[in-house]
């Protein structure tokens, strides 16, 4: 996908959400935004986010106060003449930071659930999220709306493969969500975690790369180490050894693209590839995968 291409596809997500007739508060003003007192709006009762970096609050702070808002946010009508917000609450808490009275908003007639897709879409369309309010969003998107992986990714412009391998991080034990929620994991590291059995497993292994500070190749290996214990010393190296350069790094890719056990055995150009799975998110992550020609060439 090009570019302008992608760009397009993210926009698409948020316009599949709005209803086609315009609203009356747009009829009244022809389409343009209101500027609406930033005492009259609520926050958004289905924000999926839970981190604001106060740094960049403070950024775009700034830069409100110097220039003012750019892109109108999106609210509902209530009654009693205020507004309940469903998209830009960024720009709503830095208006406020800025100290401005009013801020520029486009009026919507959207039921609840309208306004709580919007919301998610939205967020799951930032570059910020950390990864796990993505696979929340995404859960929430499947739960709640009932959507398959193929339709969440139309729907955010993503990669299908991408949406399951985010909502496979939601296996991970409480623990370590919050370790990849505040950034002492990545999401890298994440997923090759997920290949481990067990919760004890996963969360026992997270806290040496953790405290070892490992890299997500390091990672990597020991993952396997620990997959294959019954390996003698040095095994696992002298079968790499032997295999041909090209197949060693096309199966670290596949490991590092699905987050699980992947072998290949090659001989003269044939062989088979194993890829072993635990659950039904595996295999999704798998189908996935497999019905994306692109998803290991953009890893």
């Amino acid at each position: 996908m090009t570019a302008p291409d992608k760009r397009r596809a993210l926009g698409k997500g948020l316009e599949t959400l709005l209803p086609p007739r315009p609203s009356a508060a747009a009829a009244e003003t022809g389409g343009r935004p209101l500027e609406i007192p930033l005492g009259q709006i609520d926050r958004n009762p289905f924000q999926t986010r839970t981190t604001f970096d106060e740094s960049k609050l403070n950024e775009l702070a700034a830069s409100i106060t110097a220039t003012g808002v750019v892109q109108p946010i999106v609210v509902k009508a209530l009654n009693g003449g205020r507004y309940q917000l469903i998209t830009g609450e960024r720009r709503l808490l830095a208006s406020k930071k800025a100290g401005k009275e009013t801020i520029p908003a486009i009026v919507r007639t959207v039921s609840d659930e309208q306004a709580m897709e919007m919301t998610i879409v939205e967020n799951l369309q930032r570059a910020d999220l950390n990864p796990m309010e993505q696979a929340r969003a995404y859960h929430r998107l499947s739960q709640d709306f009932h959507m398959t992986q193929e339709q969440m990714a139309i729907r955010t412009g993503k990669e299908r493969a991408s949406v399951a391998n985010f909502l496979r991080l939601l296996r991970l034990p409480e623990l370590i969500q919050q370790k990849v929620e505040a950034g002492d994991l990545s999401f890298g590291h994440a997923r090759t975690l997920l290949a481990l059995s067990t919760p004890e497993q996963i969360a026992s292994a997270a806290q040496k790369v953790i405290a070892l500070s490992m890299s997500v190749r390091q990672t990597e290996s020991y993952v396997q180490g620990l997959m294959n214990p019954e390996s003698k010393p040095g095994k696992i190296e002298k079968i790499e050894a032997a295999q041909d350069p090209n197949v060693h790094e096309a199966q670290n890719q596949l490991q590092r693209v699905l987050g699980l056990k992947v072998r290949i055995e090659d001989k003269k150009g044939k062989g088979k590839v194993i890829i072993e799975y635990s659950g039904l998110e595996d295999f999704d992550a798998i189908m996935a995968a497999l019905g994306d020609r692109n998803v290991i060439e953009e890893e």
